[in-house]
C-alpha cells in the first residue's frame, strides 16, 4: 500500500482515491460468487432487485430503456461480505482517509446488466445520508472489471470542496450540474476486479450506461468517522457497526435505535 500520508493528501485534494488490488483474485472470485447468490436469492424469494433509475436528469441522458440490480446490506446476506468490509487492506486505506475510528453506515450491491445497464447522472450523495461533520466516504469495490464501456464511475476531481450543493441528488435535473459538471466531461476511473475506488460523498460523480457484453458488478461500502454520526431524522438504513477503532458518539439509545 502507498504511504498513508500520500493517500490522505491525494484524497483531500481530489476527493477520491483508487486503491489497486485490495482483494486478491481468489478473494474477489469468492465475493463475486456471493454477489450472484444474493441476486439469485432475491429473485427466488420474489423480491426482484431489478430497478430503473428515474427522473428528469436520467431522461436528459437520452439512453433509452435501462435497468440495474440493487440491494442494500450485502453483509446481512453473507459472512464472506462481512469479512470483506473488515479486510485489513480495505480498512488500511479507509484509515488513511478517515483516521483510526471507522464506522460502517451501509453496504449496497449495484450491478449493471450487459448492454442495458443504467447510467447514473452526475450527483453528490450527501442528501441521502448526511452526517453532522461530513466525513462520509464511499468505497466502491470492483467485483468485476469496470471499464468506460461497462459504465464505470466518473468523477470531477476536487468537486468535494464545493460543499453541499442544492438539488444535487441526481433524481431531478440541476441546471448548475448540467452546465458545469456534465457527465461526458468527467474523469473516467476504470478499475480491475479487486480494486476499490474511495470517494467523498460530496464528490460529484456518475456513470455512463453499460453498453458492453459483460455484466458490471460492484458493491458500495459507505463509511464515516467514529467522531461523526448521521443527522437526526434520516431514515436511510444505518448499520452503526464499528469496523476499526471506536465510536465516540455511541450511547445506549444510539445503539438500540438500529
Amino acid at each position: 500500500m502507498p504511504n498513508p500520508h500520500e493517500i490522505k493528501a491525494f484524497f483531500d485534494e481530489n476527493g477520491y482515491y483508487l486503491a489497486r488490488a485490495v482483494y486478491s483474485p481468489p478473494e474477489i472470485a469468492g465475493l463475486e460468487r456471493e454477489v450472484d447468490r444474493i441476486v439469485e436469492q432475491n429473485i427466488r424469494l420474489k423480491e426482484s432487485p431489478d430497478k430503473s433509475w428515474k427522473g428528469e436528469a436520467v431522461d436528459r441522458l437520452n439512453v433509452g430503456k435501462t435497468s440495474f440490480i440493487h440491494t442494500h446490506q450485502v453483509h446481512y446476506y453473507s459472512a464472506r461480505w462481512l469479512q470483506a468490509v473488515q479486510h485489513p487492506a480495505f480498512l488500511d486505506v479507509a484509515e488513511a482517509i478517515l483516521g483510526p475510528d471507522i464506522v460502517l453506515h451501509h453496504t449496497k450491491l449495484l450491478q449493471k446488466p450487459a448492454e442495458k445497464g443504467a447510467p447514473f447522472p452526475m450527483h453528490q450523495d450527501w442528501s441521502y445520508f448526511p452526517t453532522v461533520k461530513d466525513t462520509m466516504i464511499g468505497g466502491t469495490i470492483a467485483v468485476t472489471r469496470a471499464t468506460d464501456e461497462m459504465g464505470c464511475l466518473r468523477v470531477y476531481p476536487g468537486s468535494h470542496k464545493l460543499g453541499r450543493l442544492p438539488n444535487s441528488g441526481g433524481q431531478q435535473y440541476s441546471e448548475f450540474m448540467g452546465k458545469n459538471y456534465p457527465l461526458e466531461r468527467a474523469t473516467i476511473i476504470e478499475a480491475e476486479a479487486g480494486d476499490v475506488l474511495f470517494f467523498h460523498y460530496l464528490t460529484i460523480h456518475g456513470s455512463m450506461p453499460n453498453r458492453s457484453a459483460q455484466v458490471r458488478k460492484n458493491v458500495l461500502v459507505q463509511l464515516h468517522s467514529g467522531q461523526d454520526r448521521i443527522e437526526p431524522g434520516n431514515g436511510h438504513v444505518d448499520s452503526r457497526l464499528v469496523l476499526r477503532g471506536w465510536s465516540h458518539v455511541a450511547t445506549q439509545s444510539y445503539c438500540e435505535a438500529h
